[in-house]
């Protein structure tokens, strides 16, 4: 596919969102800095992730085979979708540099709006998480929810966010597609050392290493993260109780070329955190406990500023690859092992008084695959594409649940608990075929046509043929149009789709109050999206993007139980559409960006994990559409940069009108929070070739004006308990790169 690239020049580099870049040929948006000087050394490094303020070398990794990676990137079409290019410009725009949490970089598209790490952390286009995470090409395996991540903002050197109507490689995971370019290897070994810290305790080392020995090059990284804000704060408080972390990750990247043709790869990941729950003091008990608590009182020995829950995340991946280019044939083979755990861990006595219920969960789940992917370019008119992917998956639950007995009224009815053991597991699999044609009917209209088969068989037996149509058309050298229809097939996260043994706890606290409930299903899609990309002028880019979604079997997320981990449900109906608007303004020496999109989306009729849900809110969800409880009807992000010298300073902002909540006496989540507006800085200095390397310092304000605002208030359907998003914290961090 060949793609017209229209830049902006700019002799510093200023960060990619502040810089105007159109792909005109595929109408996508482009965020990337180009030279002026096209001869200039800086200006080839600059598509690798060159710093904006000076070269240092982890800044211009080098591939060994560099047409091999391309030709990797071509195995993935993006003709007729919106692609919004992120690279290292941006990272050391954010205010906590290549620290900031992969998630809060995501935040600052169009399109993607924020929620609490607990309920997921983000949403694109109105989607509760169904976000596809790619690197070099390969599928990640999924891993169970919780509040980490496991993917390292410094191991990226680009990504590639794509949303709208998918080509036909694209399935399964469909609100946005997070294809992540990692760094590689240079041909001078060297590597950077850092540390960032700040408020809350927080601390944060981290150290990266590359090189090339022969035809062996390699990246690895590493970090640590503790601080004393790991979940978001119950209450409007500057500082919570009990809520410190420590989460560990490492990634490493590895290649051997075989000959300029052929690449043997090996990638891996590790994660590991740890989370305490956050308490929310001066709760009065709801149940009595022998010795503790007498609800009828209000009296207990455990205030519940003293609760001690805890939760423990672990995520392992590799990846093995075989990458082949034979002149119009290029194929890359993947293999993956994953395996991931989430154990929660509850305060047996303090839940029992102030829940009725203690859960101890340990949820895990391992898979692994095979992904395989062909590209072959026919003529100059025709590239066809084919791949497949399959995954098995084996998850677990084990349960160990403290409850009391009540009496046939529902009133408890003893003051000493009981345990129950309830243990499930399943193994899943996942099949998808894929092909297509990328169709060049003339210089301007591109045709990308294609169909997709997926099959899940877990909890549920099911499948789908798949088509897809994708047309771009390049108006003239500044505007380009696209336009897509695509059938989607979305399966439960098996790993979340835990069915628990009702029966088990019959007459107990943690009966529910619906005695039965189905399998949560696939969700079916018929998307829709159409949009158009324009350069005013050589300072000025804008894009415009609209989507509808018609879907069947609306797939949503909920926290349920004491476990801060989400169980899936479905509406037997459902629709959501969008409109996103994005402009990005730039000069020499500054540069400016604003996104805003407008959204809505609705479900009706509960068709699956009934026992969620009260009867009184099952019974309205059937007979009337509800806003889903991750709706924001507004979110607004923009920027502003200026360099001069070897310093920059920048700040952004992060607008949104509020998630959905029920007010009192009022219809399902019919209402919205209060609106929200949080503003960051940054100030970055560097000194070249010291006698340690080029340092970077750097100190930031995240939250200026301290707004305390809530992202959830505990209201609505699946919410839990409530969070408010992190008040006014400094960060001061220094680096080396040799």
């Amino acid at each position: 596919m060949t793609t017209q690239v229209l830049r902006a020049s700019f002799r510093l580099r200023p960060l990619p969102l502040l810089l105007a870049g159109l792909f005109v040929a595929t109408s996508s948006y482009s965020i990337a800095a180009e030279n002026d000087d096209a001869n200039s050394d800086a200006a080839t490094s600059a598509s690798a992730g060159a710093n904006p303020i000076t070269d240092q070398p982890i800044s211009t990794v080098e591939v060994t085979s560099a047409h091999l990676k391309s030709a990797r990137i071509e195995l993935s079409p993006k003709v007729g979708t919106t692609v919004y290019t992120i690279d290292k410009h941006m990272v050391d725009m954010m205010s906590q540099g290549d620290s900031t949490p992969f998630n809060e970089i995501l935040l600052r598209l169009p399109g993607v709006a924020q929620d609490s790490k607990a309920s997921g952390g983000l949403h694109v286009r109105d989607d509760h998480a169904n976000v596809q995470y790619r690197i070099n090409g390969v599928q990640l395996p999924e891993s169970i929810t919780g509040f980490g991540q496991s993917i390292d903002t410094r191991q990226i050197d680009s990504t590639d966010f794509i949303t709208g109507a998918l080509p036909a490689q694209f399935g399964l995971r469909t609100a946005g597609i997070v294809d992540i370019q990692t760094k590689e290897g240079s041909t001078k070994p060297g590597g950077r050392i850092g540390i960032l810290v700040g408020g809350n305790n927080y601390y944060n080392p981290s150290a990266e290493f590359f090189g090339t020995v022969g035809a062996f090059n390699y990246y690895l990284s590493g970090s640590y993260l503790s601080n004393e804000l790991g979940i978001e704060n119950p209450t409007s408080a500057k500082s919570a109780i009990h809520d410190k972390t420590q989460q560990a990750k490492s990634f490493g990247n590895l290649s051997y070329f075989l000959d300029d043709d052929t690449r043997l790869g090996m990638m891996f990941g590790t994660y590991n955190g740890k989370f305490q729950i956050p308490n929310n003091p001066s709760q009065a008990p709801a149940f009595s406990l022998a010795g503790v608590s007498d609800m009828t009182s209000g009296i207990s020995t455990l205030p519940s500023s003293q609760l001690d829950e805890s939760q423990r995340e672990l995520n392992r991946f590799v990846v093995l690859s075989y990458q082949k280019n034979l002149g119009p044939l290029n194929f890359q083979l993947s293999g993956f092992k994953q395996y991931s755990e989430l154990h929660f861990t509850p305060d047996r006595v303090g839940d029992l008084v102030y829940n009725g219920v203690s859960t101890d969960t340990l949820r895990s789940n391992s898979s692994a695959g095979l992904q395989g992917d062909v590209s072959y370019k026919i003529n100059p008119q025709h590239t066809f594409r084919t791949g497949f992917a399959y995954t098995r998956q084996s998850t677990e639950s084990n349960n160990t649940v403290g409850v009391f007995t009540v009496d046939a009224n529902g009133a408890q009815s003893s003051n000493t608990p009981q345990y129950i053991v309830d243990n499930s597991g399943k193994v899943g699999q996942l099949y998808s075929l894929y092909a297509q044609d990328e169709w060049h009917i003339s210089d301007p209209l591109t045709l990308n046509y294609g169909v997709r088969f997926d099959r899940v068989s877990a909890f549920v037996e099911e499948q789908q043929w798949s088509p897809r149509l994708n047309l771009a058309y390049k108006m003239n050298d500044a505007t380009a149009f696209h336009a897509g229809y695509s059938r989607y097939f979305t399966p439960p996260p098996q790993e979340l789709a835990s069915q628990a043994s009702i029966n088990l706890y019959s007459n107990t606290t943690a009966a529910p109050q619906i005695p039965t409930s189905d399998n949560v299903k696939s969700e079916r899609t018929h998307y829709f999206d159409v949009g158009v990309s324009h350069k005013v002028n050589d300072k000025l880019s804008l894009t415009v993007d609209a989507y509808y979604k018609n879907i069947s079997n609306m797939l949503d997320e909920g926290q349920f139980g004491q476990a801060l981990i989400l169980s899936p449900f479905n509406y037997a109906k459902g629709f959501a559409k969008g409109l996103e608007i994005s402009v990005v303004y730039s000069e020499k020496n500054w540069g400016t960006f604003l996104n805003t999109s407008i959204q809505k989306a609705q479900g009706t009729n509960i068709v699956s994990g009934q026992s969620l849900f009260a009867p009184d809110k099952l019974a309205y969800i059937a007979n009337n559409y509800v806003y889903v409880d991750h709706d924001q009807t507004y979110t607004v992000s923009g920027g502003v940069h200026y360099h001069f010298g070897d310093s920059q300073i920048s700040s952004d902002f992060l607008y949104g009108s509020g998630l959905r909540r029920t007010p009192d006496g009022g219809a399902l989540n019919s209402a919205s929070l209060n609106s929200y507006t949080t503003f960051n800085a940054a100030f970055v200095h560097h000194w070249k070739k010291t006698a340690v390397g080029d340092i970077e310092g750097r100190l930031s304000l995240v939250n200026i004006f301290d707004k305390s605002y809530l992202l959830r208030d505990g209201s609505g359907v699946g919410v839990g308990a409530p969070q408010y998003g992190a008040r006014r914290t400094l960060y001061a961090g220094i680096s080396t790169s040799f």
